[in-house]
């Protein structure tokens, strides 16, 4: 059973790796995906800010409501 079967087994699967987190104010951070909670907030290592798709900043450790985020994605 390699596939995950709840949105938080793919969550999980993702953990350590590098994922594109999209939010609703259209902006993106890419960074590795280091941990999340049942609320999707989600915690962020070596965190990049992309702003129509140019990286804008690097931010280290980020902290990302769930409730801003449309998409998460392995980058």
């Amino acid at each position: 059973m390699n596939e995950p079967s709840r949105p938080l087994d793919a969550l999980n699967k993702a953990r350590d790796k590098r994922v594109i987190v999209e939010l609703k104010n259209n902006r993106k951070y890419v960074g590795k995906l280091k941990s999340f909670d049942i609320h999707v907030n989600v915690v962020l290592e070596d965190a990049e800010e992309h702003v129509d798709n140019e990286m804008k900043r690097k931010l280290g450790v980020v902290f990302i409501r769930g409730d801003t985020i449309t998409v998460i994605s392995p980058e």
